[in-house]
């Protein structure tokens, strides 16, 4: 298979390329008098990079000065200053402070210490620090800052527990700052302790054993390790207990056959239907329970799903677990219950756009005509170009996919202030110099994070058009798409390198639509791209794949190192999306799940019963696969629409979706 579940521009690696982008006028000056020549200060760069990923503060100092004057010393001087931060001083971070001042290292670097202010508990000073923070986007800073506030007297503990109590239990990790603000909470009884087993729950349910540990150490250290032998054993642990009679057991109980429904969803329904626990445990226990086994078993595609979660009645549930039963009503056919799922989500959930099209979807199933009202103002809240879901609604509202057209282009003076903007010059410069996670989080910091509700429309417009006329073209992608009103859809899918795709997918009959949305989505067009998997290229070819199919096209002369050239990535590329697609009897959803999971999760994938296109893509279990599926055909529209000229719908491309038919011929075992 090729991408295997890691791609996307998050996780990947470039090539350097030289660099081309002149110094910033107003980077702030360095204390030498030459700057560092751009080679010799492009080889530093990369090896205080790899000095910072080793922690290895002594040549990282010793390496800054070659870097002096460059437009890049900001960064230099954060990996500096950063590997040592914990012994820094306050003086020295104050003085990179007010030297990198209005830079995103600048900001970055604050970020970095608040954390260590948190863990300090200096809380004037975090107070000071923090209000100065502009990206304001961690979690734990809200949380030591929340603890400040109130330690200091500017805020009650029941002004903060609101707060830290969503922060911490959205948490994905067990970090200590919203885990001390979460304990003094609970022992200031502003925050109740079952707080701390919801937050062990949701880490036992999700596999992190590290969360629900740390959530019950705050309770009492020596329950710890009752909770590890429940998570690491849960069949045991719940055949030795006869009773539990205690708050304390029937949680970890409770805990207990969590684990067991991520091992094993029935056999954790069968132990939760024993009378001791239907006896024993409260009914807000038990709703957990019956949630955890109905969410795994969606997740198989069990028919079980729906039956486990209507034990769980209404109570309250998070809403990851009733989203897979609104799946699973999907999947059933049941518009009942998945609009009932969906109505009890949170709102800002149930506004997002796949939510908001199935809701309108259960309304309009109703036949009722004030149903069939709301569903349409539902659709109409989202219709557009830009997703799946919005594509689907405009189809519902009789509107095909027609693009808009193009805004007006930036002035001479809009060009002018873009370009002088010193931090998206900085990462144009990491970027071409094969700093491309550097670059990458400078460049968004300073369209998204450095000001309010970042940069306007008509300046995110030249900037997307300055990254397209440089060939960065996932910041071309991503900086255009956050425009609202302004939609460009020649920025938002480009389509370089056009004869050259055009020619490989018309020669084996494929459609160069599919071919640019799958490549949008796989590399968002970063030619020499490559993943942490190993997949390579525009199309994200991992090696065994593009061994196996050079010889399968009769590509002899074909070498590992040519992966990342362009002609050789899209044409062993496309050859195998056309045998992919070939093998899943031209089911584009298919093949697409299958280019990213492997064939042989979207063979399995397709058992059961037949389905709409959109209601099996719903239910894919890898959430990754699932938005790939998504992405990949609604950016096919787009650019069918693009390359054609003419209206498209998505509909057209998605059809149904069940098991092999007994007259289709046997399935590839051998596609990688």
């Amino acid at each position: 298979m090729l991408a295997a579940l890691a791609l996307g521009t998050a996780g990947l690696v470039v090539q350097p390329a030289r660099a081309t982008v002149s110094p910033p006028a107003s980077a702030a000056p360095s204390a030498s008098t030459q700057a560092a020549a751009p080679d010799a200060a492009r080889a530093a760069l990369l090896e205080m990079r790899a000095a910072f990923q080793k922690g290895d503060a002594s040549r990282l100092a010793a390496l800054l000065p070659r870097v002096a004057g460059d437009p890049l010393e900001p960064l230099a001087a954060y990996w500096t200053l950063r590997a040592r931060l914990e012994r820094a001083s306050a003086e020295e971070v104050q003085a990179f402070l007010a030297r990198w001042r209005d830079t995103y290292w600048e900001d970055r670097l604050r970020n970095d210490w608040l954390l260590v202010l948190g863990q300090r508990q200096a809380w004037e000073a975090l107070l000071r620090e923090a209000a100065a923070f502009r990206m304001n986007d961690d979690a734990e800073v809200r949380c030591y800052t929340a603890l400040a506030r109130w330690a200091t007297g500017r805020a009650s503990a029941a002004d903060i527990a609101p707060e830290v109590r969503q922060a911490w239990l959205t948490q994905r990790q067990a970090m200590p700052g919203c885990a001390a603000a979460a304990q003094r909470l609970i022992e200031a009884g502003a925050l109740p302790r079952d707080v701390a087993w919801q937050r062990a729950r949701l880490g036992v349910e999700a596999g992190r054993l590290a969360v629900a540990t740390q959530a019950v150490g705050l309770l009492d250290p020596e329950w710890v390790p009752l909770v590890e032998r429940a998570y690491a054993a849960p069949q045991r642990y719940l055949d030795d207990k006869l009773t539990a009679v205690r708050h304390r057991t029937k949680e970890i109980v409770t805990l207990a056959l969590i684990r067991l429904a991520t091992v094993n969803p029935a056999e954790a329904a069968a132990e939760a239907a024993h009378l001791r626990w239907r006896a024993q445990l409260t009914d807000e226990e038990r709703a957990w329970v019956w949630g955890a086994i109905g969410k795994r078993a969606a997740q198989r595609l069990s028919d079980e799903a729906l039956a486990y979660f209507a034990r769980a009645a209404d109570a309250p549930l998070p809403d990851e677990w009733r989203v897979w039963q609104a799946r699973a009503a999907l999947r059933a056919g049941d518009w009942t219950t998945v609009r009932r799922a969906i109505e009890a989500l949170d709102e800002p959930r149930r506004r997002e756009p796949v939510w908001t099209y199935w809701l309108a979807r259960a309304l309009a199933a109703s036949g009722r005509a004030d149903d069939a009202a709301a569903a349409r103002s539902l659709y109409e809240r989202i219709a557009g170009s830009g997703g799946f879901y919005e594509q689907l609604a405009a189809e519902a509202l009789g509107r095909p996919l027609a693009l808009p057209p193009a805004p007006p282009p930036p002035t001479a003076a809009e060009r002018a202030a873009v370009r002088a903007n010193a931090g998206l010059q900085r990462a144009l410069r990491a970027i071409d110099i094969g700093l491309r996670t550097e670059g990458v989080r400078e460049w968004h910091y300073e369209i998204a994070l450095h000001r309010p509700g970042g940069l306007g429309e008509r300046e995110l417009l030249a900037a997307a058009e300055w990254a397209c006329e440089r060939g960065v073209w996932d910041r071309c992608i991503n900086t255009s798409t956050r425009t609202r009103d302004a939609v460009h859809i020649g920025q938002r899918y480009p389509t370089p390198l056009r004869e050259l795709v055009t020619k490989h997918a018309q020669a084996i009959g494929l459609d160069p639509a599919y071919v640019y949305g799958l490549i949008r989505q796989e590399s968002r067009f970063v030619m020499d791209a490559r993943s942490h998997v190993g997949a390579s290229g525009l199309m994200q070819v991992m090696p065994a794949t593009a061994r196996w199919t050079a010889r399968k096209i009769g590509l002899t002369s074909f070498e590992p190192d040519q992966i990342t050239d362009p002609d050789t990535n899209v044409r062993i590329g496309t050859a195998y999306l056309k045998l992919v697609l070939d093998d899943f009897e031209g089911s584009m959803a298919l093949a697409a799940a299958a280019y990213n999971a492997g064939p042989g999760r979207a063979r399995q994938w397709r058992q059961g019963p037949t389905l709409e296109a959109a209601v099996w893509i719903e239910n894919i279990p890898f959430d990754e696969t699932r938005d790939y599926v998504k992405q990949v055909l609604a950016n096919t529209t787009v650019y069918a629409a693009i390359l054609s000229g003419e209206p498209q719908r998505l509909s057209t491309r998605l059809g149904r979706i069940g098991p092999r038919l007994a007259t289709a011929r046997a399935p590839d075992t051998e596609l990688p």
